[in-house]
Formats: C-alpha cells, sequence, structure tokens
C-alpha cells in the first residue's frame, strides 16, 4: 500500500496491544456488579456513540450503502456482539490473566483462516516462523503455573476460544473495508453492536434495577472508550497496512505488555526463562508485521 509507514504500524500495534490488554482488567471488575449482557451492551453503545460524535465533529460521513451497512452487521458480530458477550460471561469465573492467555491464540486462528479458507495473504515462511515464535514465547512468559486453573470452568474457558475463533475472523473480513476512513466500520459495527445487544439487556437484566459500584460503573467507561472506542479505530487502520495475521499479532503482545505492568506498578520480576519468552514475542511479531525489502520497494 502507498505511504505505509512500518514504524508508525508497529507503535499503533502497541497501542492496541495496551489498550485490548487492559480490556480484560476492565471486564472483571465491571462484571462484578454489572451483569455481562447489560455491560456489553452499554460498552457498544457508549463506545459507538463516542465516534459518531467524533465523525459530525471532523465532518467525517458515514456510509449509506446499504450493503456496507449488511457488512457493518456481520462486522459487529464477529468482532464485538458475540465475543464481547463469551468474554464478559466468562470472565464471571475466569481470571483475566487466563483469559488474557486463551484470547492469545488469534494470530493461530488469523494464519489457518487465510491459509485454508480464504488464501487472501501470502502464507510466507517468515508469518509461519512469526505464529510459531509467538506461540512459544508466550509458553515461556506465562509459565506451565499459569495454566493450572485450565480445564477447571471448562465451558467458560471454551467460550473465550469461541470468541478468539470471532476475532481472527473478524481481522479476514475486516479488509472489506478497504477505501473506507478506518472510523466509519468502527462506529457503524458498534453502533449495529448496540442495536442488537441493548434491547436484550432491557428485557433480560432490566438495567434500571441495577446498583453498580463506581468501580465497575468507571471500568465500563474505560471499556467503551479506550479498549473499545479508540481500540477499534486503531484496528482498522491497521488491517489494509499489516494483513489480517500481522494485525492480530497484538493479541500476543497483551501477554507480555500485562508482564510489564506487574513489574512497572506491582513490583513483580521476571523469571529467565520469562526473558526468553519476551524476545520470542518480539520475534514473532516482528516477523508477521515488518514487511520485507521487496515489499517496502513494492509499496515506495
Amino acid at each position: 500500500m502507498s505511504g505505509a509507514n512500518p514504524a508508525l504500524d508497529l507503535i499503533l500495534l502497541l497501542t492496541l496491544s495496551t489498550l485490548w490488554g487492559a480490556s480484560y482488567t476492565f471486564i472483571r471488575v465491571g462484571v462484578a456488579t454489572i451483569p455481562p449482557l447489560t455491560l456489553i451492551a452499554a460498552r457498544t453503545l457508549i463506545a459507538g456513540s463516542v465516534l459518531l460524535l467524533w465523525m459530525t465533529v471532523q465532518r467525517v460521513s458515514m456510509p449509506r450503502d446499504p450493503a456496507v451497512w449488511r457488512r457493518f452487521v456481520v462486522q459487529a458480530l464477529l468482532n464485538s456482539v458475540v465475543p464481547f458477550t463469551l468474554i464478559a460471561w466468562a470472565e464471571r469465573s475466569v481470571e483475566a490473566g487466563l483469559a488474557t492467555i486463551l484470547n492469545s491464540a488469534s494470530p493461530v486462528m488469523a494464519f489457518l483462516g487465510t491459509w485454508l479458507i480464504t488464501r487472501h495473504e501470502q502464507i510466507t515462511p517468515r508469518k509461519l516462523f512469526g505464529v510459531t515464535a509467538g506461540i512459544a514465547g508466550i509458553g515461556l512468559v506465562v509459565g506451565v503455573n499459569a495454566f493450572e486453573g485450565l480445564g477447571r470452568q471448562l465451558i467458560p474457558q471454551l467460550a473465550i476460544v469461541a470468541a478468539t475463533v470471532c476475532y481472527a475472523g473478524a481481522a479476514i473480513y475486516g479488509r472489506s473495508f478497504r477505501g473506507l476512513s478506518p472510523v466509519a466500520p468502527a462506529a457503524g459495527s458498534l453502533i449495529v453492536g448496540a442495536i442488537l445487544l441493548v434491547p436484550v439487556s432491557l428485557v433480560v437484566d432490566r438495567p434500571w434495577t441495577l446498583h453498580p459500584s463506581l468501580q465497575s460503573l468507571l471500568a465500563l467507561m474505560a471499556l467503551a472508550v479506550f479498549s473499545t472506542a479508540m481500540a477499534f479505530v486503531i484496528y482498522f487502520r491497521l488491517i489494509p497496512t499489516l494483513g489480517s495475521v500481522g494485525t492480530t499479532a497484538q493479541a500476543y503482545l497483551r501477554v507480555p505488555i500485562g508482564v510489564a505492568i506487574g513489574i512497572a506498578f506491582l513490583g513483580e520480576s521476571l523469571s529467565p526463562s520469562a526473558w526468553l519468552g519476551l524476545g520470542c514475542v518480539v520475534a514473532g511479531v516482528a516477523a508477521m508485521t515488518i514487511p520485507s525489502r521487496k515489499g517496502l520497494k513494492q509499496n515506495a
């Protein structure tokens, strides 16, 4: 793509990883006093409204083509309605850290999807190495102990894996929005998600009867504004330049970012194997996202 900026893409990928990595903690805090369905309905409604307001201020028009809006519906189901709800429900019993680890398989799912089904991206040895290095790195970072809870809540954990498959499908399907401003599919899919979720929330949870804590409300706002509205704009900005597999590489970065936050704010330390794992993750992400010299010449 003309005008591609690999350095900017990597910065945005790191930002996206941080925003989505933090979402698991926000969800865990939010569902403590807000039912999962209502939390996700509010998340999509607030995030979509924020983006629509931003588009109005920036005078960015929303597409009116019915075919585009039909694609927004599919994207909403794959990227918000189904996975958001599954993860929020699962995190009532699954810890945020384990949810992050289970959800980090999305690059593998995207890789398999592009290889076996859509074949819209060239599957190169570099990408294969990147996927393999990322998996190995996560294993070294989290260590065996991190998986001690695996299988104890089998159904919720399988729900998170199903959400991972949805995210991979969303990254592949997101290619259909080429040519649109990144904010348009972000806002459109979120508004569609809210239209689908809010009525169900009103019937099932009767939100006006709830008494959420201040912590849960603050977590909801952070989840909606930062980990959804801002993150989705970055996400749709990256898909055309990094591709489906490259964009999902942010899932690998979520784990080491969580470790880094623990070191910086909680005084935690890393084992030698974890440092090696971080190196593998970085190498894997680089292999999946940094274009080759040949690609750079073609983009020039």
